[in-house]
């Protein structure tokens, strides 16, 4: 059986990680290569980084980050933020990113999906959904969550597998920075309806919502934030306790 894998989040604004509540209200938290580094000794199986300032220098800061953060870590880490061409993505690959995450750009144009597998492989490429629920119905929503489609988050998710993606991280908008947990029936759902790799996001608050992730929510990778960046989760303690729930992880 696959190893589930635990997966900190580092938000990058102006070359600082950042973290919210529901996309907002962001704070500090801290040096994105010192946390990298300290999250790789630490035992996370993955990093991801999105890139959420929107200046023009962004290709050039983002590169410099990932070389730095390459230097440094030994475990695979994926960048996204501001991807929209083949271009962008093999500055990154070549600065040392495994793998690129695209979210609004691959809603506005679907085909990019379609190239950047074609030309890096589906293990590399992350297609990102944030979606909220509206009148009862998941809708995907673009440009940090500020921007509403009327796309469904279950048609969209199979598009994009069809389309070549190797995995989806799909964060709940409603759940995102609440620490109430994650949305597991949407998650089930996706896991029961695709065949790649479904990460959960949005909403850890404690050792047992990363239980119910894997359990009921039935993903292959948990992803969280805050609750890794100001120390209130020990990856190796969460670990253990997955372990004891018989989920399978890397110790």
């Amino acid at each position: 059986m696959l190893t589930k894998r635990i997966i900190p989040c580092l938000d990058i604004k102006n070359g600082r990680t950042v973290k919210g509540v529901n996309f907002v209200d962001l704070r500090d938290a801290g040096d994105p290569v010192e946390l990298a580094d300290a999250y790789s000794k630490a035992g996370a199986d993955e990093l991801v980084f999105l890139d959420i300032s929107a200046t023009e220098e962004r290709r050039k800061t983002l590169a410099d980050l990932v070389r730095r953060v390459a230097e440094k870590v030994n475990i695979p880490f994926t960048v996204g933020g501001g991807i929209s061409s083949v271009e962008d993505v093999d500055v990154l690959l070549q600065n040392g990113a495994d793998k690129v995450s695209v979210n609004s750009s691959a809603v506005k144009n679907p085909q990019l999906i379609n190239e950047l597998s074609a030309k890096f492989g589906s293990q590399c490429i992350t297609v990102a959904i944030d979606a909220k629920q509206i009148n009862g119905q998941w809708k995907v929503h673009l440009v940090g969550g500020k921007v509403p489609t009327e796309l469904d988050l279950f048609d969209w998710a199979k598009e994009v597998e069809q389309r070549g993606a190797g995995e989806i991280l799909f964060t709940s908008m409603d759940n995102d920075g609440t620490k109430d947990g994650f949305a597991n029936k949407a998650l089930a759902r996706l896991s029961e309806e695709l065949n790649i790799p479904i990460i959960a996001s949005g909403g850890a608050g404690n050792i047992q919502h990363f239980v119910d992730a894997f359990i009921d929510g039935k993903a292959d990778a948990a992803l969280a934030a805050s609750v890794f960046h100001f120390k209130e989760i020990k990856i190796n303690d969460l670990k253990k306790e997955l372990k004891n729930n018989k989920i399978p992880v890397r110790i």
